[in-house]
């Protein structure tokens, strides 16, 4: 196989695997920021074992996202080692930045997050979490900002073949930034909305429920039922930016290949490069269009228009309806499983059983959406590393392909039981919530005097 394809398939094999873990740590530090302050503010302990629950869930997430993050940075040397040579000039500030500012933040707090309470006093400790919470973030601003200049480049100069920059701020925040950023928020927070949802719908489901799980339940379900209907806002913001700067990949997502107006939206076709249409579509007339341009006379340009420098096609035109399919799914389960626990005063316990199984299939949608999304953004970039002005295989190294392949193989095996424990650590955790917190006891104990309240009752499925 060609050494070039084989160096692509190992970095999105690589950042495939890497991107879950800030998917679920970017939301869940606020969402634990959210479990602190209420039990600050209620004294109910069910919020209390709200956090030490999912504290221990964010740790493991968190070690496998630096572990997976940092096996993505050997390869900008080993297969990518063009890229830092032409765009190291914002490439590394950059990634430097992300160090310095958010990494570093987040490596900081996060041991006195875990072992600090009842070591330092309430306010320290909420200001550990709220510090933790806004690393994360801010790592995802500049990773974002990054890749948003690879898509939409701007502020630089090209000198001899290499980037420089003109203007720092035109850099950081260019054309395509602000929706890419709210976008992977947004899906970071859906993700982790039905994350709770799926692991309390498991332990209702199992008889493991305890105290805390009617809170996150309520918790999960809320935040996945307020920020779909505000993502599918941003995606459409997000597309019209797509259509204006990135017009070939606009094109290979709605397979159309002829520059037309009035497009139609294909539910379903199979893109076919070799006679370069499309077979068996089905698709509401003018749609794409309408969607598109917000006119159903609205031009679209034609994958014919951009031969020999458009994406491939079938991966963009089937990922793009993968996620825009569970965006759908999203919505309808998180907007009923809302209205079905707010109808039964929030007591959990009486909720179907049916919508607790879906709850629990729903568990990593989150996942499969961010995924399908991110493959859509990153393969429609090609054939070019930074959109229009260098193309990926400039920056490729001379390894052989029997190399590349060796290494690649190593990695997906290596990822493929990774997630396979993370998913079976996070099930036993779900299913044996007694052992997680099992120092719950101690760590009353020494909580210091005044911040821990009376043993207040917090009975399973009870209304927050």
């Amino acid at each position: 196989m060609d050494a070039l394809l084989l160096a692509r398939m190992q970095f999105a094999a690589n950042i495939t695997f890497h991107i879950l873990f800030p998917t679920i740590s970017i939301s869940l530090g606020w969402v634990l920021l959210f479990f602190r302050w209420r039990w600050l503010t209620t004294h109910d302990t069910a919020w209390l074992t709200a956090y030490r629950y999912w504290t221990k869930v964010f740790a493991l997430t968190f070690a496998l996202g630096v572990v997976s993050g940092i096996t993505m940075s050997f390869q900008f040397g080993t297969n990518w080692p063009g890229y830092m040579e032409k765009a190291g000039n914002i490439a590394g500030p950059l990634l430097g930045y992300e160090v310095l500012t958010a990494f570093f933040l987040e490596a900081s707090f996060l041991g006195i997050m875990l072992f600090g309470h009842g070591k330092v006093s309430e306010r320290v400790h909420l200001t550990a979490t709220f510090l933790v919470a806004f690393g994360t973030t801010l790592s995802a601003f500049w990773i974002l900002s990054l890749n948003s200049w690879m898509q939409t480049p701007a502020g630089h100069t090209i000198i001899d073949g290499e980037f420089h920059v003109l203007s720092w701020f035109d850099v950081i925040f260019n054309p395509s930034f602000p929706y890419r950023l709210a976008h992977k928020l947004l899906a970071s927070g859906l993700t982790v909305g039905f994350l709770l949802c799926g692991i309390s719908a498991w332990q209702l489901l199992k008889h493991k429920a305890n105290a805390a799980t009617a809170r996150v339940l309520r918790t999960g379900v809320t935040l996945a039922a307020v920020l779909i209907p505000v993502q599918i806002f941003v995606g459409d913001l997000h597309g019209l930016n797509t259509l204006k700067h990135q017009p070939a990949k606009i094109a290979a997502m709605e397979g159309v290949w002829d520059t037309e107006q009035g497009a139609p939206l294909l539910l379903f076709a199979w893109p076919d490069e070799t006679t370069r249409r499309n077979d068996f579509a089905i698709g509401v007339p003018n749609g794409a269009s309408l969607i598109l341009t917000h006119r159903a006379d609205g031009e679209i340009k034609g994958l014919n228009e951009f031969k020999g420098a458009h994406p491939p096609v079938a991966p963009l035109f089937f990922g793009f309806r993968i996620m825009v399919g569970m965006g759908v799914l999203m919505l309808l389960l998180s907007w009923y499983g809302f209205w079905a626990a707010r109808r039964r005063g929030w007591l959990v316990a009486q909720l179907p059983r049916p919508l607790l199984w879906a709850f629990t299939a729903m568990t990593f949608s989150g996942w499969v959406a961010t995924v399908a999304g991110w493959y859509v953004t990153e393969i429609g970039r090609q054939p070019f590393v930074v959109y229009g002005l260098l193309r990926t295989a400039d920056v490729a190294s001379t390894v052989p392909s029997g190399m590349i392949a060796l290494t690649f193989t190593l990695y997906v095996l290596t990822y493929a039981a990774l997630i396979v424990s993370y998913i079976a650590v996070l099930k036993y955790m779900a299913e044996k919530p007694e052992e997680v917190l099992a120092t719950e006891a101690d760590d009353r104990e020494r909580t210091p005097p005044g911040a821990q309240t009376a043993n207040l009752p917090a009975h399973e499925g009870s209304a927050p």
